[in-house]
């Protein structure tokens, strides 16, 4: 019981038709800010249980759930009195063994599949109140009173949540939406744990709370004194406590951990106690796909990997589908199920050798996401390279070069492995490399497979006798040493040629690099970290 596949047409940040599709098991989200990231997940929810930010949406339509430039294209037009119609919104949703009552070709793809339609419309029932409205005034804002939602299965029937067995729930770590004080997502799912013998005795009791609420003397009192009031009403006024139906204590009771409110316990907490709940729901069919925003967001870097390690332990048959800014997150999760949202188009990086995926999992504390995401990249090997770069490119253009959207990634040895996910995005790429004292097979031979691709670059200098950073700089300011050493702190007496200083600064790694980033002094750079830069500049 999965979701196969989504179309989003004018929701939020998609103008026009976007579609995704998704993997059985796990998803992950990634992209910058501003890509649709919880918009998709926003509409997968809306169209399965018809909730929007924690409130039914028939009751609580807005413009604002319109994609911006949908909205002014139609305001500009319609004020030119064109004849266009009216802006819509269409969630499509794509589902496999969950109901053959839902399959159907009731969808703009037309094909033969178990579905939902959630649609955003104009009513033409209120065609005329609509034609007078245009010829009298100016629109600025959408005529949302003049609207209606249908909810439609591939089959063509109108629907209900209830008609559709999949169900979703939407954890946001970042938000919270309450009810009367509780989390409306925490008391949902709890009281879904629940039987019907249970949700009876807990009615029973709320009902005798009522009862001994309105037999207090202090609210015998109060109750006399409002029924005193003539002024209001000819009916008995009274205050009681709300028992109007047989669940109302579902939105009046609060979830309590070890007596603490659970709005009032840290907002980590809150996510991993509504995933778990989520992940571990008794009644599978209720719960079947976990909608998870920014898992990272208040869990230290421990309780992340203890969270993420129960998502995966524990998802076998769940589909969960996340977004996500943390590298961590990602690479625990698997790049293999990464979903790379840019400018309405998305990415998916599941060709990948099975050898890169697995590195990046034992190994989850490199940057993927900052690789992935940023335009164009320099890989170098530590954090002295990484300072030396910098500073070249502050030298050369006046500025750091993560203002031009060029990220200097410090990856130790990992090159091959950025660069097998560079291949798939097609992404430009600069190594900044030492030859280790041998160019031939620690550069030339180790990286001859990606000589080929023109946007890779391999930046090492083939002199092996200058095998290391350290001795390139050293040669690269041979005619100006005294400056050199100037700037890194060392008695140029004491340093008589290029090997000594090089050995200090071998010694003093990220000391003397710290040292040339921060001096305002002009140095020369070995030439092949020019290339590198130049390159990069260069369309």
């Amino acid at each position: 019981m999965i979701i196969k596949k989504i179309n989003i047409e004018n929701f939020k940040y998609f103008k026009g038709k976007f579609t995704l599709e998704f993997n059985n098991g796990i998803n992950i989200l990634v992209g910058n800010n501003e890509t649709g990231k919880s918009t998709i997940l926003e509409a997968i929810h809306l169209a399965l249980s018809g909730w929007y930010n924690g409130k039914y949406l028939k009751n609580d339509l807005s413009q604002y759930l319109f994609n911006i430039d949908v909205l002014n294209e139609y305001f500009e037009k319609i004020n030119q009195k064109e004849n266009v119609p009216l802006p819509y919104i269409k969630i499509e949703v794509f589902l496999e063994n969950v109901n053959a009552e839902l399959q159907g070709k009731n969808n703009s793809d037309r094909i033969n599949s178990e579905g939902v339609v959630y649609t955003i419309e104009f009513d033409e029932d209120y065609m005329d109140e609509y034609e007078l409205l245009i010829q009298e005034d100016t629109i600025t804002t959408l005529p949302i009173e003049y609207y209606k939602i249908t909810w439609k299965s591939f089959a063509g029937e109108n629907i209900t949540s209830r008609s559709i067995p999949l169900k979703s729930v939407i954890i946001d770590s970042s938000t919270f939406r309450f009810q009367n004080g509780s989390d409306v997502y925490i008391s949902r799912i709890i009281k879904e744990k629940l039987d019907e013998k249970q949700k009876v005795s807990i009615s029973q009791t709320f009902r005798k709370l009522q009862e001994t609420f309105r037999e207090d003397k202090s609210i015998k009192s109060i109750n006399k004194e409002l029924s005193d009031i003539k002024n209001i009403t000819d009916k008995e006024v009274e205050i009681s406590v709300n028992i109007a139906s047989k669940e109302a204590w579902s939105t009046v009771l609060m979830t309590y951990l070890n007596k603490v409110p659970f709005h009032q316990i840290g907002k980590g907490e809150q996510c991993i106690i509504k995933t778990n709940l989520a992940l571990t729901h008794k009644k599978n069919d209720n719960v079947n796909l976990i909608l998870l925003e920014e898992p990272e967001n208040h869990l230290s870097y421990a309780k992340l990997n203890a969270f993420i390690k129960n998502i995966i332990d524990q998802n076998k048959e769940k589909q969960i589908i996340v977004y996500t800014h943390s590298s961590f997150v990602a690479n625990k999760l698997g790049l293999e199920n990464i979903i790379l949202l840019h400018n309405q188009q998305n990415i998916r990086l599941n060709d990948l050798e099975k050898y890169t995926y697995n590195f990046f999992k034992k190994l989850p504390g490199f940057d993927t996401l900052r690789f992935i995401l940023n335009k164009k990249i320099i890989l170098v090997e530590g954090p002295s390279d990484e300072l030396i770069v910098q500073k070249a490119y502050l030298q050369k253009y006046g500025k750091l070069p993560i203002e031009d959207e060029i990220d200097v990634l410090s990856v130790k040895l990992a090159f091959k492995r950025f660069l097998d996910i560079a291949i798939m995005l097609n992404k430009k790429v600069a190594v900044i490399t030492d030859n280790d004292g041998n160019y031939e097979k620690n550069v030339r031979k180790k990286y001859q497979n990606y000589e080929n691709y023109e946007f890779i670059k391999i930046c090492a200098d083939k002199n092996n006798t200058l095998n290391t950073l350290e001795p390139q700089f050293v040669e690269a300011n041979k005619n100006n040493l005294e400056l050199l050493c100037e700037v890194i702190g060392i008695n140029s007496k004491k340093c008589k040629n290029n090997n000594e200083i090089a050995k200090y600064m071998e010694n003093n790694k990220t000391d003397w690099a710290l040292a040339v980033f921060e001096t305002t002094e002009n140095l020369n750079f070995p030439r092949y970290i020019e290339d590198a830069i130049e390159w990069l500049n260069n369309e």
